[in-house]
């Protein structure tokens, strides 16, 4: 399950999180965006144990899309230990998701 998150927990899900976690900035006007979720939400079944997939509704989330610098939609930010270690804009396949995932985690 894809955790939906706001100003009010950005903090305690993504920042404060150990690991890897991966933000999905999306708009529910966005097509791209839909295509993206079902492979996010297929990812987040195959990589439970090795990565966070949370959601940012940039719509609601106006001044945390701000703080982030999201222009593009949709846009995923991987945060390893509290940073922001890569940007990925567009549609991506989920091959290419879980290869820069692995990537990241032997770094």
């Amino acid at each position: 399950m894809l955790i939906p998150v706001g100003l009010d927990n950005f903090e305690t899900e993504v920042l404060n999180a150990k690991g890897l976690v991966l933000v999905d900035f999306w708009s529910p006007t966005c097509g791209p965006c839909e295509l993206l979720n079902m492979v996010l939400e297929e990812l987040a079944k195959d990589l439970k144990d090795q990565v966070k997939i949370v959601k940012v509704n940039v719509d609601k989330e106006i001044a945390l899309a701000d703080a982030q610098r999201i222009i593009i939609m949709p846009t995923l930010k991987i945060f390893k230990n509290g940073e922001s270690v890569k940007d990925v804009f567009g549609v991506q396949s989920k091959d290419d998701l879980k290869a820069i995932i692995k990537t990241l985690s032997h770094n």
